[in-house]
């Protein structure tokens, strides 16, 4: 860090020996003010963005000549040259359309859509104003090509190209340059912690990967959101929402979303801004009680496990036979009663949350320009407390979890060098499948309930087998469970909340459920642009370094005797050259070249190369070829935590035997020789484990010879990086009013990273055919689920089309279709999930007007989801096909500088979800008024 600040000294003491001020107005051919219109100084970062009345002011560090551009979302972009020092210039803006758009995210410097090397999604001011979507994140979904799984109210996981769980550690989310994914669970949490939205200035999404420019995890693709800099935006602005939610399962809520945002400008060198938001509302409850194993059972089922139920997961094959001979009750070899798997009695997600969603977050800012020009330097600070749901390996009440970023930078339009550290802590955040055992547990041992159940299975069903009835063993298990379950701790009685909230106040997790952590990561990195020094092309260089530290006490991470700190960095290059072949054909090429290395693997070169060949300023073709990678998560190393079902072991080299579980052994068992309990490392699953396909097919068919089949031995290999090869083509095109926007890609995975479920026997070794098969015959044995990467061969490819024209003179009408499909042989590979959880077929349209007559404006969107099957870890099941219509209207008060909407999500009603295992989603309908935010 000392290195960083020395650097950050050097060029604060850069001197510039030159400054032009520009300002003005723009208007649109009418004459109208455009207010929210973005002006820049041609081929660099400089700009400003025009106020309510239209007006701007620039100041650049050179003098005149040069030129400024000015671009709005549905215009053309204008240019105008700058001959004078303090020149006051008057853009008019013809209307034109989104491909005009200004973009920083593709290429590191500014662009228009149009001429992008690779696909780039733009939701600008515009765009925030007219979604129909409570807010401007989840209005993102409307976008082509892009995906958003719904975790819950406030949690939504963003993706692209599929291969997503909500855990997405294959997308990367950038808040002015900061990635806000979390240090413990190692992505984003939605917007929960992320931007306010009347400080939000645009949002850019690179769809695919990107790692040649931004590193590991930019795999997926990425999410870009900048903000409103205090210098271009001044004044206080705010938006209050308020509304209701209505679903079936937690019927009709208020909901209240309030965002303030204060930017003063103390002069031409220093300003400051201050932002709040505050969000509450009642999440979708999840009261899903089909079996999650086999629909058709219910809670009459000796071995029913619900969905949305906790504490019913561990399944107890019993011989109640074998047990009666061995108790004297029944001569030796009699077959009777049989086998059964027998599950305790779970509780319902809703007796263990109260679907409380909130987020609370403020940032502020301070902003100095020494020398009144674009060399700025700056601080920025962000705190978030969030409230929501979160599902991976068992459904997870995020309760008050706390993350802070401060970030120091230092930049102007050639260079940018920022530091930040992210750190968060888990708050009272709690597992609920945990919480379910764990009040059972307090109630009576589950070897004391397990003993009750089988005495009084057996007692009833001998009784009356030998008063010469005909036993019915369905009733008899509901008879059985009823006994064991006698003084069962129920819900809302003093009992149950004491056994509760001791749970959830003890980070042990083999008798508590709560979450400690307190993770943090520390990032510098910068870029440096040669285009004022080189004519020829423009170069860029650059580089990324990143430390973790893991803080979970043991929790989440191996991490009980100390943090683990480990590092990776990066450096990269790229050379961008416009060659303009004759008056109607210009050439863009662009090629990229990174190098990245963590301490545990050995270094990747990511190479990307791109063409973009513009015909007549109406068409564009591109094309491009580019390689990435992710490096296995802070999970996938280290993490050491039992999940109940299975025990997560992560795949680093030193973390194999920092996971040990005690265990008891079964009788039969003890009759072998083992003790009467075994210690077992976290090894044992990546050295000593069978397939969870071989432990299904034994309990299918009952043959234990299925495990001495050499196919059934798992070992899976120590995790490494994942690679990707994306090739991938488009074409822009406009046409009068009719805007065309199509992509295609293919992209090819090495080394896929996955998460098997191994079966680990307690003695034995895997192979012998003997005692190993007699430990899992026995039930001696335990499931971990392990990282690890998949020899198979994983590849996807997909489509996607956007257009977009006006009709019936200014009405907006835009539509778009994405297609995406996974190759990968799953029969030949049953136990390697892929999780690429994305529907094949994917519709969207809005159809609007953002002045049907004089500060009125509304829009509609539609979109529809094809079926898809849906694989993570805490379960798998079908999607059904679904559609969602959202609406609003909205009316503008200039001399309030106000807007008014109203508006509703999902107005027809019908309830859907986009995950196994979530609520249902169901409506919101609300108001909103907007002040003096552009």
């Amino acid at each position: 860090m000392k290195t960083i600040f020395n650097l950050l000294s050097l060029l604060f003491c850069a001197t510039l020996y030159s400054q032009s001020t520009i300002s003005g107005t723009v208007t649109d051919d009418s004459g109208l003010p455009v207010p929210g219109a973005n002006v820049i100084v041609l081929g660099t970062n400089t700009g400003a963005i025009t106020d309510f009345d239209g007006n701007f002011t620039i100041t650049y560090s050179s003098n005149p000549p040069f030129t400024i551009q000015a671009s709005s979302v549905g215009f053309e972009t204008a240019s105008i040259d700058i001959t004078d020092n303090n020149q006051v210039v008057n853009i008019v803006l013809k209307v034109g359309t989104s491909l005009d758009e200004i973009v920083i995210s593709a290429s590191r410097t500014p662009e228009r859509v149009f001429e992008s090397p690779v696909t780039v999604e733009r939701f600008g001011l515009k765009e925030i104003k007219n979604t129909a979507s409570a807010d401007f994140y989840d209005g993102l979904e409307n976008l082509k090509g892009v995906d958003i799984n719904t975790n819950s109210l406030t949690f939504k996981s963003l993706n692209t190209r599929g291969f997503a769980t909500f855990a997405n550690n294959r997308f990367m989310q950038l808040v002015d340059g900061m990635d806000n994914s979390s240090p413990a669970l190692n992505f984003p949490l939605g917007n929960l912690l992320g931007m306010v939205e009347t400080d939000v200035l645009s949002v850019e999404i690179l769809p695919g990967a990107s790692s040649a420019l931004y590193g590991a995890n930019a795999f997926n693709g990425i999410l870009f959101m900048r903000s409103k800099n205090p210098f271009d935006f001044p004044g206080i602005s705010a938006t209050i929402k308020r509304g209701v939610t209505s679903q079936k399962a937690a019927g009709t809520n208020e909901y209240t979303d309030v965002s303030i945002r204060a930017a003063y400008k103390f002069s031409n060198k220093f300003a400051g801004k201050v932002n709040f938001g505050y969000l509450k509302g009642t999440d979708w409850a999840a009261n899903n009680l089909t079996d999650k194993y086999n629909p058709g059972k219910t809670r009459a089922n000796p071995d029913y496990d619900g969905i949305n139920v906790y504490g019913d997961e561990l399944q107890v094959p019993i011989n109640f036979d074998q047990i009666a001979i061995g108790l004297g009750l029944l001569p030796p070899g009699t077959v009777l009663m049989g086998t059964q798997t027998v599950t305790r009695t779970g509780y319902n997600e809703g007796d263990l949350t109260n679907y409380n969603a909130e987020s609370v977050k403020a940032d502020w800012g301070l902003y100095y320009r020494p020398w009144e020009n674009d060399f700025e330097i700056s601080y920025v600070g962000k705190i978030g407390v969030g409230s929501t749901i979160y599902q991976g390996t068992n459904r997870y009440n995020i309760n008050g979890f706390f993350q802070e970023q401060h970030k120091l930078e230092v930049k102007n339009d050639h260079f940018f060098l920022r530091g930040y550290v992210v750190a968060d802590k888990a708050g009272d955040s709690y597992d609920m499948v945990a919480t379910g055992v764990n009040i059972n547990n307090a109630w009576k041992s589950r070897e004391d309930w397990y003993t009750q159940y089988t005495q009084a299975y057996i007692s009833t069903f001998l009784t009356e087998y030998g008063s010469g009835g005909n036993p019915n063993p369905a009733i008899i298990h509901q008879q059985a469970r009823a006994f064991a379950d006698i003084g069962r701790f129920e819900p809302g009685t003093p009992e149950f909340e004491a056994a509760f909230n001791r749970s959830i106040n003890d980070p042990n997790l083999l008798t508590g459920s709560k979450f400690q952590d307190q993770s943090k990561y520390y990032h510098v990195n910068g870029n440096y642009n040669f285009s004022h020094l080189i004519n020829w092309a423009e170069i860029q260089v650059g580089g990324s370094y990143r430390q973790y530290s893991l803080n979970s006490s043991g929790t989440i991470y191996t991490d009980f005797d100390g943090p683990i700190d480990y590092e990776e960095f990066g450096v990269y290059s790229q050379i961008q050259k416009n060659i303009e072949l004759n008056d109607v054909l210009d050439l863009k090429l662009t090629g990229s070249l990174r190098y990245d290395k963590s301490e545990f693997f050995d270094g990747f070169f990511s190479p990307r190369i791109s063409a973009g060949l513009t015909l007549n300023e109406n068409h564009n073709f591109r094309a491009s070829v580019q390689t990435g990678f992710r490096n296995p998560s802070t999970q996938d190393l280290f993490i050491g935590l039992d999940a109940g079902l299975a025990v997560l072991v992560g795949a680093a080299p030193t973390n194999l035997d920092r996971y040990v579980g005690n265990y008891n052994i079964s009788s039969a068992g003890q009759q072998l020789g083992v003790p009467a309990q075994i210690s077992q490392a976290g090894r044992s699953a990546y050295e000593n484990s069978y397939t969870l396909t071989a432990l299904q097919t034994l309990g299918a068919t009952g043959n234990p010879a299925v495990l001495a089949d050499p196919n059934a031995i798992a070992n899976p290999d120590l995790v490494k990086p994942e690679q990707i090869t994306s090739y991938e083509i488009g074409y822009r095109g406009k046409f009068n009013n009719l805007i065309i926007d199509f992509s295609a890609y293919y992209n090819n995975y090495k080394d896929f990273i996955s998460q098997p479920v191994v079966v680990a026997p307690f003695y034995g070794t895997v192979g012998d055919n003997s005692l190993s098969i007699a430990a899992i015959a026995n039930g001696d044995y335990k499931l971990y689920g392990t990282y690890t990467n998949s020899d198979a061969d994983v590849s996807s490819y997909g489509a996607s089309i956007g257009i977009s024209k006006k009709i019936f003179g200014d009405f907006d009408l835009e539509g778009n279709y994405t297609f995406a499909k996974q190759e990968f042989d799953k029969k030949s590979n049953p136990d390697f999930p892929t999780n690429f959880n994305t529907p094949e077929h994917k519709t969207k349209v809005s159809f609007g007007n953002t002045e049907l007559f004089k500060n009125f404006g509304f829009n509609v969107a539609w979109r529809w989801s094809d079926s898809y099957f849906w694989e993570a870890t805490f379960g798998n099941g079908d999607i059904p096909s679904y559609h969602v219509v959202d609406a609003q209207i909205n009316y503008k008060v200039p001399s309030l500088k106000s807007i008014f909407k109203a508006g509703a999500t999902n107005l027809t009603g019908e309830e859907y979800f986009t995950a196994f295992g979530t609520g249902y989603i169901g409506s919101m309908y609300y108001l909103s008024w907007t002040i003096n935010n552009l």
